[in-house]
């Protein structure tokens, strides 16, 4: 991709007060459609969000957003920003309807007529409109996502921001709101930050891992699974048994199964005649990733 299609990043860093370093030297070409930022908590991903939201300023580095400079022009990329953060307030009993007209109107939809069919519109594509003149305070979580979309979502964004979108969501839910960023990505850049991998299987076609504030692996989910081609072995251990030593060093990540822990290993060869080969997935490129990178599986 070139700088002028889509978002452009190159050596953006962030170091707070406090002296921890939050991003380090963050290059990402992120092209219109759905990108996955993946990372696990503490990596620096809502630190990168915040920054190409605008509302907090990097030491250095440079964004772009279709080939104008962010940082010099803060205002036209927030003129097309929709930015869907964790947290989603709201006053006291303001209906969804009036909290949407407010931000539509902050948005630039002064034309009552334009600014009553876009809401409508809004609240129609994420099933809101029965609950529209309810208060925001009284939805459930699953609504206040889908609320908080349509507002990330006013004034047609070119540049939409999505901070751990599915958290807490129950399936149903979760599948309703990845339709809705699918719709979207057809006309906008969609950079969907979270730790859950599988939002980013299903939906993304190119992804980055961040750790420790620092870019570890890049590319499509395919290319990333690829690289790990017969280096994973995998062997199911029963409940009340330990890995031997050998097969512990080389393990990257564990996972509960019905009949015991799953240990997945990367190595050269099986760590034990126990391990067969095991096929590359997302959550094996991410461990695999975290486990150079040296972040602990704890720490994820």
């Amino acid at each position: 991709m070139t700088d002028s299609a889509g978002l452009f990043i190159r050596g953006l860093t962030k170091t707070y007060a406090n002296g921890i370093r939050a991003l380090s030297d963050v290059d990402l070409d992120v092209p219109p459609g759905l990108y996955g930022l993946l990372g696990p908590n503490g990596a620096g991903k809502s630190t990168l969000m915040r920054t190409l939201a605008t509302l907090q300023a990097p030491d250095c580095g440079e964004i772009r957003l279709d080939g104008l400079d962010v940082r010099a022009e803060p205002d036209h990329l927030r003129r097309r920003l929709g930015y869907l953060p964790q947290q989603i307030g709201a006053y006291p009993g303001v209906s969804g309807y009036d909290l949407l007209t407010r931000f539509s109107w902050l948005k630039g939809r002064t034309d009552a007529r334009t600014r009553r069919a876009e809401i409508a519109a809004l609240l129609e594509r994420v099933n809101l409109t029965e609950a529209a003149r309810r208060p925001v305070a009284t939805y459930s979580g699953g609504m206040l996502r889908r609320f908080g979309i349509a507002m990330a979502l006013i004034g047609a964004p070119r540049l939409l921001i999505v901070d751990e979108p599915t958290a807490g969501l129950d399936p149903a839910e979760r599948n309703r709101f990845h339709r809705v960023l699918s719709e979207v990505a057809s006309e906008a850049v969609v950079l969907l930050s979270t730790h859950i991998v599988e939002d980013v299987e299903n939906l993304c076609a190119r992804l980055a891992i961040l750790a420790a504030g620092r870019i570890v692996v890049e590319g499509t989910p395919r290319e990333l699974t690829a690289r790990l081609e017969g280096q994973l072995w995998a062997q199911v251990v029963p409940r009340g048994e330990a890995l031997s030593e050998a097969a512990s060093a080389s393990t990257v990540h564990l996972a509960a199964v019905p009949n015991g822990t799953l240990a997945v290993a990367q190595a050269p060869e099986a760590p034990s005649g126990d391990f067969v080969a095991h096929r590359p997935r997302l959550e094996d490129v991410y461990h695999v990733a975290l486990a150079e990178a040296g972040v602990s599986e704890a720490a994820a």
